[in-house]
């Protein structure tokens, strides 16, 4: 097995939008990951939170198919995700397994080794990062 991950993806509204669906749908299709769980948690306006399983959404009912698909998202876990939305929006809460990584992760498994730390870096953290880098390489041509 591959690395999992937990992600909740937000969104601005109560409920998803296609295009958000048609994005999932579509991850899955490409066999790179596979969904091993999700559910569409939901904070209303009056900060009640609602969870629903996939299937309860006629656009979403074919997403969690196949081998490998279990229920291991619980209660702690919606409240976790929860605490991340605003009133009035939702997410998809989703359990996903790695599968681009699964030969490496044999691999290393294989050699007696494991993995022993994984950091998720969001695309925002990276856009300061390379502003820094490139500030600091421009100050020190100016040095030269």
């Amino acid at each position: 097995m591959g690395p999992v991950e937990f992600i909740v993806l937000a969104f601005p509204e109560e409920q998803l939008r296609v295009r958000a669906v048609d994005s999932l749908v579509g991850v899955r299709r490409s066999r790179s990951v596979r969904i091993v769980d999700a559910l569409v948690v939901t904070k209303t306006a009056g900060g009640e939170v609602l969870a629903a399983e996939l299937d309860e959404f006629e656009e979403l009912s074919g997403v969690l198919v196949g081998d490998g698909v279990e229920r291991l998202i619980g209660p702690e876990d919606v409240q976790e995700a929860a605490e991340l939305l605003d009133r009035g929006s939702c997410a998809i809460v989703a359990l996903i397994e790695h599968l681009w990584a699964e030969e490496a992760a044999k691999g290393v498994r294989a050699a007696g080794g494991h993995v022993a730390g994984s950091v998720r870096l969001p695309p925002e953290r990276l856009d300061e990062v390379r502003a820094a880098l490139a500030g600091r390489t421009a100050a020190e041509r100016e040095k030269s």
